[in-house]
């Protein structure tokens, strides 16, 4: 079996040793993954497609970046390859004009400023208490865990990754109104569930 996996992977850069790549990046990656999929299966499994492609490809790595950065773009490709593959039929319902619709909801048209029931509240974040920003961070994850797989990975992308917006277009074949769409309404629920959950 080894020798049959030898024949098919290209010579690795000299200082690449895939036999360690389980052991040095997998925790890691699986972290990452998970940062990003909120779904334990799925970010194994996607570990797993990285260090595969990984192995097949390691005669194209050359060693120009460090290893643990080649293995994470191999990563951040299969996790657009993923949502790519969900986005058929998604965006049929998504609308910049549905977005403008419920935007209006919020703002007076005539002024422009909010609308009294939907105002944001304080969020009494004017403490550095460790233990209360511990907590706000625990409710923010939950918050974040229960965003549709897509809206979660466009925020992420656009927030944890500092991503910019055409970039993000890009990768995941989106137009730029159906991305503005996804933004405004996960961020419509990430405030509505921040302010239901934190007192």
């Amino acid at each position: 079996m080894q020798k049959e996996i030898d024949r098919n992977v290209n010579q690795p850069h000299k200082g690449s040793d895939p036999l360690k790549w389980v052991e040095q990046y997998a925790d890691y990656l699986y972290g990452f993954a998970m940062s990003r999929l909120r779904n334990e299966e799925l970010a194994k499994d996607l570990v797993q497609d990285t260090f595969l492609a990984a192995l097949q490809g390691s005669g194209q790595f050359e060693g120009n970046s460090k290893e643990k950065t080649w293995l994470t773009a191999i990563l951040k490709n299969k996790i657009a390859d993923f949502y790519r593959k969900q986005l058929s039929g998604t965006l049929k319902d998504l609308k910049a004009t549905d977005a403008e619709k419920e935007q209006s909801d919020f703002f007076d048209a005539e002024t422009g400023h909010w609308n009294e029931q939907y105002m944001p509240r304080m969020f009494g974040l004017e403490t550095h208490d460790p233990l209360i920003l511990k907590e706000l961070g625990t409710i923010l994850n939950a918050c974040l865990a229960k965003l549709p797989r897509l809206w979660f990975s466009v925020f992420a992308m656009k927030h944890i990754d500092d991503l910019e917006s055409e970039q993000i277009c890009a990768e995941l074949k989106l137009s730029s109104p159906n991305f503005w769409v996804i933004m405004h309404r996960a961020k419509l629920n990430l405030r509505s569930c921040l302010q239901k959950n934190w007192n």
